[in-house]
């Protein structure tokens, strides 16, 4: 064969060389040690969890090196293409922090080695095609579908190994005379990589995989579609030419990837280019009763970034739950820095997990409560007043949040954003209760959970969750609201109106103090605390808060009497 006239037969529009492109895009200018990582998402319109994970790890890498963390849009199947899937994932990915040095980015191209949309890239694809079979390492290929499924049928037939190799590859053996008349009958085709790999003899060979350590693969001995019919390029073709002309130091990617490994380093070898690292990383888990199994775009709500934003799960507190399931040491390393930003955590791949990372939603909120009280008021208050602009910003329909932590019965209704910009002052007080001092209380989540968790503060979202306690009759309940409306004085301090709780109790047959019940209970019908759970119930709906008297401080006068008296007209 001569493969250059073939070459050039098939290539005739392409005039650029290889080594014009390796001067056009050279190696970086940056320090030893320093990675470049990209994230190559398809323009989908879906932005999941994944996704999330894999560009943190990249972003990590880049930025903890000096290095460039870049978004390289993998558009080359077009009919999956959504419109403003790109703007969707540079804005979730920004909002959980991540941003990117170079690349399709929302205010255009940067960067020097564009273009960052495969499509446009199409003429260099061609031009490393065109010398894969210059050097006879490539060829086209005329089989049609009823030719393939003809091939796959007679290979279930005889036990073979299927796909497209070896003695099964018909269109290795067309002359350049029967390629020339096929060109010129405007049969279409498409253009395969001429495997040197052995289906039988065990040709194998082993890489250094980021995360799992050494692997042993079998070597690839298929001969890969690079260029489909219409000349744009498949995944495994595009993303070795993009890798090292974008001087690619590290790809991170999911463990589905891991079979066609072999196609990649074949392709690497043919052009003599070094490997980059591939890091696999494991599939997201969550416990389903005793078994794992793979988060589903249809079962789990939480697989989207959107579940994050529309719950409003702090940014911060996401990124500090992805380390502790990213890198196994990062917990301990947490403890020993509490205040240390996260960014000065030295994350590494090797102490990420190789078999299954198990994602736990309550670990999630766990971390967010630790996260976000670190997080001063006035900062968690605009956070919050972000949340509400996004999602509650107007209208009377009622925003359900069921999937959300402790949504018990509540609906998020109304104008929310409108609520908070003029509630501020109190916000602000409600935000900080019992947050300062060696033991701050740690029970706010995320947006929607702050909101139904607070919402008693608020006549139009107040909706009463608990009934009264089953240890107090029904016969005090009314004496004991009537008795603290009667006592009650706003400009009392903490110790005079706890004080005033504590004689209504006992007046009413019930111990002033917890311990006085406890030695003998026979002498009472309960205790101060039933007393002033009945008081929470009637202000708040709720038998558990934090401090009552600083919720009733906030509350006001005019709101606790009115709360209190319609609580009465109910008994």
């Amino acid at each position: 064969m001569d493969w250059k006239t073939l070459a050039e037969l098939l290539f005739p529009h392409i005039s650029k060389t290889r080594e014009d492109y390796e001067k056009a895009y050279p190696p970086r200018a940056l320090a030893e040690g320093a990675r470049v990582t990209r994230l190559g998402p398809s323009p989908t319109g879906f932005i999941h969890l994944g996704n999330l994970y894999g560009a943190f790890v990249d972003e990590r890498l880049a930025h903890q090196s000096g290095g460039v963390f870049f978004l390289r849009i993998e558009d080359t199947d077009e009919k999956r293409q959504v419109e403003g899937a790109v703007e969707a994932v540079v804005h979730s990915l920004d909002y959980f922090g991540l941003r990117f040095d170079e690349g399709a980015l929302l205010e255009g191209e940067t960067g020097a080695y564009g273009p960052y949309f495969q499509r446009q890239r199409a003429e260099i694809y061609q031009c490393f095609a065109k010398w894969l079979v210059e050097q006879g390492k490539a060829y086209p290929c005329f089989c049609g579908e009823e030719e393939l499924q003809e091939i796959r049928g007679r290979q279930e037939e005889r036990k073979a190994t299927p796909g497209y190799h070896g003695s099964w590859a018909r269109c290795r053996e067309l002359t350049l005379e029967e390629i020339r008349a096929r060109l010129e009958a405007g049969q279409p085709f498409v253009l395969r990589f001429l495997s040197g790999g052995r289906e039988h003899g065990g040709g194998s060979f082993e890489i250094e995989d980021g995360v799992r350590g050494t692997l042993s693969m079998p070597e690839n001995f298929q001969d890969v579609v690079l260029l489909k019919q219409n000349g744009i390029p498949t995944y495994h073709f595009a993303h070795v030419v993009d890798d090292h002309l974008m001087r690619t130091t590290h790809v991170v990617r999911g463990e589905e990837w891991l079979s066609s490994l072999p196609i990649h380093v074949a392709l690497f070898e043919a052009f003599g280019w070094p490997l980059p690292v591939y890091c696999h990383t494991t599939v997201l888990m969550k416990m389903e009763g005793e078994n794992k199994r793979k988060l589903s775009k249809r079962k789990d709500p939480e697989l989207s970034l959107n579940y994050y934003r529309r719950q409003g799960y702090h940014p911060a507190a996401v990124r500090e739950y992805l380390l502790t399931i990213l890198n196994s040491n990062y917990e301990e390393w947490r403890m020993a820095n509490p205040e240390a930003p996260a960014e000065e955590f030295p994350f590494t791949t090797e102490k990420m997990s190789s078999s299954g990372t198990l994602f736990d939603l309550d670990k999630l909120n766990d971390v967010s409560k630790d996260t976000l009280v670190r997080i001063p008021s006035p900062e968690l208050y605009e956070f919050l007043l972000e949340w509400a602009r996004e999602y509650h910003g107007g209208g009377e329909d009622p925003r359900k949040e069921e999937t959300g932590p402790e949504a018990a019965a509540l609906e998020i209704r109304g104008d929310l954003a409108s609520l908070f910009a003029a509630e501020k002052e109190k916000l602000l007080r409600i935000l900080d209760m019992d947050r300062t001092g060696p033991k701050p209380r740690k029970d706010l989540v995320c947006c929607s959970q702050i909101f139904r968790h607070i919402s008693y503060f608020f006549d139009e979202h107040y909706t009463p969750l608990e009934g009264y306690p089953e240890t107090v009759p029904p016969e005090d309940l009314k004496p004991i609201l009537q008795g603290y409306l009667a006592a009650y004085d706003p400009a009392d301090n903490q110790s005079a109106w706890f004080d005033k709780i504590r004689s209504l109790a006992s007046e009413l047959g019930y111990a002033a103090k917890p311990k006085e019940y406890q030695k003998n209970p026979e002498l009472y019908k309960g205790h101060v605390g039933d007393v002033s759970t009945v008081i929470r119930v009637a202000l708040m709906g709720r038998r558990s808060s934090p401090n009552l008297w600083e919720i009733q401080d906030i509350m006001g006068e005019a709101q606790v009497r009115r709360r209190m008296e319609k609580a009465l007209a109910a008994l």
